[in-house]
């Protein structure tokens, strides 16, 4: 398996209600030297993290020890700028597995369900409910079902339907790329080939 099947995640969550959070902001292009998705989760917004001396900037979400979890709850246009799709691995690594947002860019969307990591577009009313009660209670737990395709605010019970592409679910409740859903098929690939005339 290319990363973990993703059934049902249960977890507290990191808020990040900024908007148009880009490419460049989630991984900088100084840290896109490596060809592995290893250890980009180090510099997972590097420098809204980090002071020039590397020192931890104390008022940012990721160096506040009482917001925790795999998911992570991000602004309106999450993922925007370039594609590179470094961003996803950082956000992986980083050990999210989900990331609910009211909008995404579709290249950043398509990266992230090729590595494992489930992008949940809600609406900016849901989203908006989801923040408050994170910062009423950083305890607050949230579920992700990916069979139902459903978000639930477990605090209150409130629920929304989120939308996914049939191929990359089947993929991410199996835990495939896309070379592992091929592999998955193989004998059905060489059985068919098989049946073609020359």
């Amino acid at each position: 398996m290319a990363y973990d099947k993703f059934t049902i995640l249960k977890s507290t969550a990191v808020p990040l209600p900024i908007e148009n959070v880009d490419t460049d902001q989630i991984i900088p292009a100084r840290f896109l030297k490596a060809t592995k998705r290893e250890g980009f989760g180090d510099n997972l917004f590097r420098d809204w993290r980090y002071n020039g001396d590397n020192t931890p900037k104390q008022d940012f979400v990721l160096n506040n020890p009482i917001y925790t979890g795999k998911i992570l709850v991000g602004g309106k246009n999450f993922g925007s700028g370039s594609s590179r799709e470094h961003a996803a691995w950082a956000v992986y690594d980083y050990g999210f597995r989900c990331v609910i947002s009211s909008f995404f860019a579709d290249i950043f969307k398509n990266n992230c369900l090729n590595v494992g990591v489930l992008p949940v577009q809600i609406s900016p009313k849901f989203s908006e409910e989801i923040f408050s009660a994170i910062y009423d209670d950083p305890n607050t737990q949230i579920e992700v079902n990916l069979h139902e395709q459903t978000v639930t605010l477990l605090s209150t019970g409130s629920k929304e339907s989120f939308e996914i592409n049939g191929y990359k679910k089947e993929n991410m409740l199996n835990g495939f790329d896309d070379i592992d859903y091929l592999q998955n098929i193989k004998s059905d690939i060489e059985s068919f080939a098989e049946s073609r005339p020359f």
